[in-house]
């Protein structure tokens, strides 16, 4: 079945009272071989409805016997799977948000430019049929087999299925932040991701994009607060050649980089006013102006944010504009903190240890029932990211197929005092300074903002110092530092240290 026979199938439904425009949106939809049929008021439009199914309803939110917000309302109550696209006038963003919040698919404003308006309703026809194919797959247990694109479709179902398992965990909070994915995902409304830091926003926010009808267009990640103030423009929206000193040639920002698919935007609490204003524009716009540019260009993006500040208070504070607030706030998922999912940490461990291990390229450790338990009491303010960390220390340390109380105990887990031996304990009491060492009581302690870091790159420069006076020689290193073979091969790796090739071989004969 080609392309325009398979469009020849699917019905769409225009909703509008003024004639002129219904026959515009009509003649460009049949141009793309659609079957439209279109009506001027509500009535008429649930006339159409009750007589046939259709993909897409295209409709204007201002009409003679009511309101089109109202037709998607009832579409819903009904479990009618169409999707929604709402016609907005000029300014009406209210109107539109409402819309979005109310399960439109996605929205256009007046006037109406002809090819944003092909683009969105592809997309809408897109995800009506990946939806149609995912129901049969459910109802009939197996795939469709019915010609290429419906295979594609299948195979970007199971991406997003995919997706979802990455997000590790079965209790009551996660099964709730998955559910929220599926269902969200199906729409073009922005979805503002909220939680603290280490707790997955970015997995969120790519199964969101592999479960949308957008899942075979890229997925662009952007970390707001890693972007110079000066370059957020030129980033964000891209350069024209000869702009200014060094562009030689255009170049796209992370706007035209993402047309087709997804826009994260990571940390956007982080973003200045100024750039907040430019950004509010391109969504509600959705066109942008790169820097040396005369012209705006029209860009096809979902915007998917993430933050672990409390926006709201941010905007009160005056250091968030509330109407950008308003237009990403559309979809909110708020992600649970690690401690108030417990439950999940037994498989969030064997995930994270089957990861490490692989990396290094060694058999996945044991983790014991008693670690486990200790590992429940730690405080892992730093969410998932710090589970990770720790569990990336207790490997490196561990000598056997088992991960051991005490090498945790050296890492950032202190053993419980009713653990430690009674000889211990004296001398933690009364354990002098190491020999050499002047301990100055009055000298403040840097706290660095980012512990793990910091820590990891003491380590770093430990190792390469150690490595240079022992000739890169691997073995002797260890041993200088305490450390057995394995162990100082797993932190050079972790650590990305480069070791000469030729050393492996002088390793192997120590």
């Amino acid at each position: 079945m080609d392309a325009t026979a398979a469009q020849k199938d699917v019905n769409i439904l225009v909703v509008d009272d003024e004639p002129d425009l219904r026959t515009l949106y009509e003649l460009a939809l049949v141009r793309e071989g659609y079957s439209v049929f279109s009506v001027g008021d509500l009535a008429q439009a649930w006339e159409q409805l009750d007589a046939r199914r259709f993909e897409v309803v295209i409709t204007d939110m201002r009409l003679p016997d009511g309101m089109g917000i109202s037709l998607l309302q009832r579409l819903r109550e009904n479990q009618r799977r169409e999707r929604c696209v709402v016609i907005t006038a000029y300014g009406s963003a209210d109107n539109a948000v409402e819309s979005l919040k109310a399960g439109a698919f996605d929205y256009l404003t007046k006037p109406v430019d002809i090819q944003q308006f092909r683009s969105v309703i592809a997309s809408a026809v897109l995800g009506a049929r990946k939806e149609a194919v995912a129901g049969r797959r459910h109802n009939a247990g197996q795939a469709s087999r019915e010609g290429f694109n419906r295979r594609k479709t299948d195979a970007a179902i199971g991406v997003g299925e995919a997706a979802l398992q990455r997000l590790v965990g079965e209790s009551v909070a996660m099964r709730q932040v998955k559910e929220r994915v599926a269902k969200v995902a199906r729409s073009m409304a922005p979805v503002l991701v909220t939680g603290e830091s280490g707790t997955g926003k970015e997995l969120v926010a790519r199964a969101l994009h592999a479960n949308s009808h957008r899942s075979g267009g890229p997925m662009v990640a952007v970390n707001c607060s890693a972007i110079p103030e000066q370059l957020l423009e030129a980033e964000f929206f891209g350069t024209r050649k000869g702009s200014f000193t060094g562009a030689t040639q255009d170049r796209d920002g992370f706007f035209q980089a993402a047309r087709g698919g997804s826009l994260f935007l990571d940390e956007i609490g982080d973003l200045p006013l100024a750039m907040q204003s430019k950004l509010l524009r391109a969504i509600q716009e959705r066109s942008v102006r790169s820097v040396g540019s005369t012209q705006e260009e029209p860009v096809d993006v979902r915007i998917i944010s993430a933050t672990h500040r409390d926006l709201a208070a941010e905007v009160q504070a005056g250091r968030f504009r509330q109407d950008l607030y308003y237009r990403l706030n559309v979809i909110d998922i708020v992600i649970p903190p690690l401690r108030e999912r417990l439950d999940d940490l037994p498989a969030l461990c064997a995930s994270l240890l089957g990861r490490i291990a692989q990396e290094a390229g060694m058999p996945v450790p044991t983790l014991s029932a008693s670690v486990l338990e200790r590992i429940c009491l730690a405080p892992l303010k730093g969410n998932v990211r710090e589970l990770e960390n720790l569990l990336h220390r207790a490997v490196a340390l561990s000598e056997g197929g088992d991960l051991r109380v005490d090498v945790l105990g050296d890492s950032t887990l202190p053993m419980p005092l009713e653990s430690m031996p009674e000889e211990n304990l004296r001398q933690a009491a009364v354990a002098p300074p190491p020999p050499g060492e002047v301990v100055d009581a009055a000298a403040p302690i840097v706290i660095p903002s980012d512990l793990q870091s910091h820590l990891d790159r003491q380590e770093r420069e430990i190792l390469v110092q150690t490595l240079h006076e022992t000739g890169f020689n691997r073995t002797a290193a260890a041993a200088r530092l305490g450390l057995s073979l394995r162990q100082i091969r797993y932190r050079i790796a972790r650590l990305k240290i480069d070791v000469p090739a030729d050393r492996d071989a002088v390793d192997d004969a120590d």
